[in-house]
């Protein structure tokens, strides 16, 4: 069992490739400032949740996580579509994660769109760095962030089994910290006490279904969440019919996604 948090991440960082690629993002002048001032935009502009460096590293954690699970039993599509190697679908998934929020530095609506446009240079480099005397592998995998990216939007359906696991990591970021910051400052509306609700979001591997997520709260007002958020999230995740959520209202049980009656 597996709890949803910043911390999450660093269970992933034990690949070394992985651990490389994560500390070139995270070391990343021009990738931090667009993720602070996506918070800018979202946050201080907006008076919406956290989409800033945190979110990136809970999204990127979960992403993986999921993934994981789901490579175990499934080819990965990259894989699959011999863009590239298990190793390098990881990359994809955590190049996707990190960096699908990036946009929100230039506006909220339209933000997968400004994403990939901001991260197209970005990628350049990272990849470049990371493979660089194989330029046609870092075209390949740049195309699959891109697509991650682009995709995590929820009126966009996921061509692939690493912008599904990132758009589910994505909606699972929903405990009470993330909204914290528009709380503190008197934000109070459906959104905020509904995050506010939810103690802790945890990733397993499950029976009925491959991935097992846990949404543990304290009220059913964190129902509006999983309904508003995660569960639009997997329904254009391509992965839907691998991904299971149960609602806990203080270890009790009061919603199943999809409803097993």
């Amino acid at each position: 069992m597996t709890v949803v948090s910043p911390n999450l991440i660093y269970k992933h960082l034990k690949e070394p490739h992985i651990r490389n690629v994560f500390n070139l993002l995270e070391n990343d002048a021009e990738i931090q400032t667009f993720l602070q001032m996506a918070n800018v935009m979202a946050v201080n502009r907006l008076r919406y949740n956290d989409h800033g460096p945190v979110h990136s590293r809970i999204t990127s954690g979960s992403a993986l996580e999921i993934f994981e699970i789901l490579s175990r039993r499934f080819t990965p599509t990259a894989v699959r579509d011999e863009i590239c190697s298990l190793k390098e679908a990881k990359i994809v998934v955590l190049c996707g994660a990190y960096l699908h929020d990036i946009g929100n530095a230039i506006h909220r609506i339209n933000h997968h769109i400004h994403g990939c446009i901001i991260a197209s240079s970005i990628l350049d480099r990272i990849l470049s760095e990371t493979y660089p005397t194989d330029r046609e592998l870092t075209l390949r995998l740049k195309s699959e962030i891109l697509h991650c990216i682009f995709s995590h939007d929820e009126n966009v359906k996921c061509l692939s089994i690493e912008a599904g696991s990132v758009k589910v990591a994505d909606g699972t970021d929903m405990a009470e910290g993330r909204a914290r910051i528009p709380y503190r400052r008197g934000d109070v509306d459906i959104h905020s006490l509904s995050a506010l609700a939810i103690r802790k979001v945890e990733i397993l591997e499950g029976e009925n279904r491959p991935v097992k997520i846990l949404v543990n709260m304290d009220n059913p007002a964190g129902v509006f969440q999983i309904e508003q958020v995660l569960e639009k999230k997997i329904s254009s995740s391509g992965i839907d019919e691998w991904i299971e959520v149960v609602a806990l209202e203080r270890g009790k049980e009061i919603k199943t996604i999809p409803d097993q009656t």
